[in-house]
């Protein structure tokens, strides 16, 4: 989705009609459709020409460092958030003008937002009580989802009797309980420690699942992201760099950015040096390496040769690039070591290699190798060559 299009969709009233025709395609539509969406605070701009379709029973993430835009989009979804171009659709329905309660969502929030006077039950209850459900089948709903979440038998507690990893599932029941279209989670696990941002990963993504519910999640965690996903919506800036399956977004980067943010992959610029078929880029650093390049590329093109740290062997593989070096620093991760290597030029590189036999150290001999299609190439603008 490249930024500075000119041409948007403007927010209009709906007529009758096209509410009518929009209910009978529901069916048919996407889950969540953004179209060409503007989001403006006075003259910032934090979301630009953004669009993108989910389909139904999808788990698509929206990954990004902080300030990009992520969490806003999200909120526009749920009306939380008011849009200043385009429309927002949910299953066929354009919803960016109808009222927040009105959309049919489901939220859970990085705090929880738990009722702390109220009970696990009515915590959980609270969404269907308002959609003046009958109390049988208020018990009946809230028992199920409590079941889902594996806290039955906790309706009578309150929240500040519930370990944070218990509240957060008790934020997750009270979301589901009356079956929204979409669930929106925003950041719902940084406020966990490890391990159990670990499990919550697990639970969420079962149930997400089982219900086959739409859910929109967003984080700045990539292992979150590339854990949980479907589709990973890599954002900078108020736009989509790439969006695709965890493998496309990791193993094709489409630009510097998301090479960069996802995975923090080694970029080596180089010129081409031979453009026959392998391609040879000559690297700042001095050596010569053969990359799968997808087309022919003239000779003397500036490119940068992206390699992820895991696709780098410690020692010498038959028909590899090899690239010899001193260790910089050696990082123990038990079953694998991190190691940051000169390899001459500006920029030391870093790999992720099993360990084997032992941890080099710092300041000995190392040889680096991989494959000529274990990398991807980026032209001088910093975008894939394809």
């Amino acid at each position: 989705m490249p930024d500075g299009q000119d041409a948007k969709i403007h927010p209009r009233p709906a007529s009758a009609g096209a509410e009518g025709a929009n209910a009978a395609a529901g069916a048919s539509s996407p889950a969540v459709e953004f179209r060409n969406i503007d989001i403006a605070y006075g003259k910032f701009v934090a979301v630009r020409d953004f669009s993108l379709s989910i389909r139904k029973g999808s788990f698509v993430t929206l990954l990004g460092p902080s300030g990009c835009g992520k969490t806003t989009i999200l909120r526009s979804i749920a009306g939380l958030v008011d849009i200043s171009a385009g429309q927002i659709m949910i299953g066929g329905r354009r919803v960016d003008d109808v009222p927040i309660y009105k959309r049919n969502i489901g939220l859970v929030f990085q705090s929880y937002a738990l009722f702390p006077h109220k009970t696990v039950f009515d915590n959980v209850a609270f969404g269907l009580k308002y959609r003046n459900v009958a109390k049988p089948e208020i018990k009946r709903k809230v028992g199920q989802a409590l079941e889902m979440v594996r806290l039955p038998g906790s309706e009578k507690k309150l929240p500040s009797q519930l370990s944070g990893g218990q509240q957060q599932r008790i934020a997750l029941a009270r979301a589901i309980v009356f079956e929204p279209q979409v669930l929106l989670l925003d950041e719902p696990l940084s406020a966990l420690d490890a391990n159990m941002r670990e499990e919550m990963r697990v639970e969420i993504k079962k149930i997400q699942k089982e219900t086959g519910i739409t859910a929109i999640f967003v984080t700045h965690d990539q292992e979150e992201a590339l854990s949980m996903s479907d589709r990973i919506v890599v954002m900078n800036a108020g736009s989509a760099e790439q969006v695709g399956t965890p493998e496309e977004v990791y193993e094709r980067p489409a630009t510097a950015f998301v090479a960069d943010f996802l995975g923090k992959a080694n970029m080596l610029a180089g010129t081409v040096s031979r453009s026959d078929r392998p391609t040879t880029v000559k690297l700042a650093s001095g050596q010569a390496v053969n990359v799968l390049a997808p087309r022919p590329l003239p000779q003397g093109s500036a490119v940068t040769v992206v390699v992820r740290p895991q696709k780098l062997a410690v020692g010498a593989k038959a028909s590899a690039n090899r690239l010899p070096g001193r260790v910089v620093s050696a990082s123990y991760l038990g079953s694998s070591a991190i190691y940051e290597v000169d390899i001459g030029g500006k920029t030391n590189i870093r790999a992720n290699a099993p360990i084997d036999g032992r941890v080099l150290r710092e300041g000995e001999a190392i040889e680096l190798s991989f494959d000529a299609d274990d990398c991807v190439l980026l032209d001088e603008a910093g975008r894939r060559i394809s």
